[in-house]
């Protein structure tokens, strides 16, 4: 559950006023974990947008925080003007954070959240190169191909059950009191 430390921090969704702490992740990983993400190098001006953008394209953003700072963050955005049968996993990891397991944590909530709103396919795209995010598509039995460099992988959710939506729940309720009390600390620091 997201409230348990895990690795020294927690896992939980991000919230839109939290849009600052994912711009500010992505512009600290390094260029090739930039790369490695995107698929090509990206500037700071197009993290800057991408960020900003982040719940307007039906975006739903689990990070791997430790203390006030996001480390890793995994996105699950959806294909169409509503949830449906497609979406997209999207995974970015910090460098120091990588080979941990985070990857792979935030994988599962990433399927967990497509299988209770109904997606039936979930996609993946990463370079030929990126190992890691294969390991963890594998883990989650996702079915890859190889294409011009790329690999694509292709996870089926289960349908929601009453337990996995009963979870997500208790873990956006608990996010949100640590989102809250995140935002009361900083404040008070900044008085």
């Amino acid at each position: 559950m997201s409230e348990l430390p895990i690795w020294g921090g927690i896992i939980r969704k991000l919230w839109p006023t939290e849009v600052g702490k994912f711009r500010e992740h992505l512009l600290r990983l390094d260029p090739e974990s930039r790369r490695m993400r995107f698929a090509h190098a990206v500037s700071d001006v197009f993290i800057e947008d991408y960020a900003n953008r982040m719940h307007h394209m039906g975006s739903i953003v689990y990070g791997y925080f430790e203390g006030p700072h996001l480390r890793a963050a995994a996105e699950l955005r959806k294909l169409s003007a509503v949830w449906g049968e497609e979406a997209e996993a999207a995974f970015s990891v910090e460098k120091d954070w990588q080979g941990k397991g985070i990857g792979t944590a935030l994988m599962g909530r990433v399927i967990r959240a497509a299988r209770n709103r109904g997606v039936k396919r979930l996609y993946m795209s990463c370079l030929a190169e990126n190992a890691k995010m294969q390991t963890i598509a594998r883990k989650h039995n996702a079915m890859l191909r190889y294409e011009y460099g790329e690999v694509y992988g292709e996870i089926v959710p289960q349908g929601p059950s009453y337990f996995s939506l009963f979870e997500e729940e208790v873990e956006d309720r608990m996010g949100l009191m640590l989102a809250v009390l995140d935002i009361q600390n900083w404040a008070a620091r900044a008085a």
